[in-house]
């Protein structure tokens, strides 16, 4: 056998090498299917959209049944409630309230039902400086002492806010501070945090795939060395991001009414409304 022989045989018995794996590949023959890894059910804590606990002004919003919550089925009327504290001047629960913990702030001084209760009017709060609020008004007594958390719910900053970010299409809804804080002792107990999005979720690839392949301009849009700004149209999510250039590319956030002077920077890029 000469060496043009050798070659050709060698050559027809790799082909016939080739075409046999690519025939493997194809079919996937004697291939072994990966183990799934179970996808962990999310806690149904996670998925409830209540707030933290149901407060009586939630329950005055709602109209429910507060016969349970009439002060003077027991009280008496223009009679203020007897206090009685033991020796360490702790205030005594009495036992017909005695679901009620008393731990407004550390100190341990905030421990008389009267710092906000009105005394002759039960069915009313009272600021330090003796203004009446209604049990559905209760923000404006938190603020009566917790100023700056009350101006950052205001503005939006503390708290929740649902609704709306066009007032067009429908209201603003903003939870008040018992929604969410228990009066008598208002700090929040720790919470587990809810897991991230499983990246072997389908819903999860999917929003993945879409934020990576609309989120980010193309090159030639970044750079185009052109004099005329140059507008293209990035749909994200419920949004739409307008990128213009060349020297200094800005992102434009058409779709949630953001004030005409907003501006914020990521990685280079200057974020804006459009204008009107």
């Amino acid at each position: 056998m000469n060496n043009a022989e050798k070659t050709n045989a060698v050559l027809l018995v790799l082909a016939a090498v080739f075409v046999v794996l690519a025939l493997k590949f194809a079919t996937g023959y004697g291939a072994t299917a990966p183990k799934l890894v179970r996808i962990p059910l999310v806690e149904t804590q996670f998925l409830d959209t209540a707030t933290f606990r149901k407060s009586y002004a939630e329950l005055i919003r709602t109209k429910a049944d507060l016969s349970d919550f009439d002060c003077y089925t027991c009280h008496t009327k223009g009679t203020p409630p007897t206090l009685r504290f033991d020796a360490q001047q702790n205030l005594i629960i009495p036992k017909e309230h005695e679901d009620i913990v008393m731990h407004h702030g550390s100190h341990g001084r905030n421990n008389n039902c009267f710092n906000c209760h009105n005394e002759l009017n039960l069915e009313l709060l009272q600021t330090r400086d003796g203004h009446e609020v209604k049990l559905a008004e209760s923000p404006r007594l938190c603020g009566s002492c917790h100023g700056p958390t009350y101006r950052d719910w205001e503005a939006g900053a503390h708290g929740r806010t649902g609704g709306y970010w066009d007032r067009a299409a429908g209201p603003i809804k903003r939870q008040i501070c018992v929604d969410c804080h228990d009066p008598h002792h208002p700090k929040i107990p720790p919470r587990t945090p809810a897991p991230g999005p499983h990246l072997l979720h389908p819903a999860a690839n999917s929003e993945a795939r879409v934020l990576k392949a609309e989120g980010s301009p193309k090159p030639e849009a970044r750079s185009r060395p052109s004099g005329d700004a140059q507008e293209n149209q990035v749909p994200l999510g419920a949004a739409k991001w307008s990128l213009s250039g060349p020297a200094a590319p800005e992102l434009r956030l058409s779709a949630f009414g953001l004030p005409s002077d907003f501006r914020f920077r990521i990685s280079g890029f200057t974020f804006r409304p459009p204008a009107c």
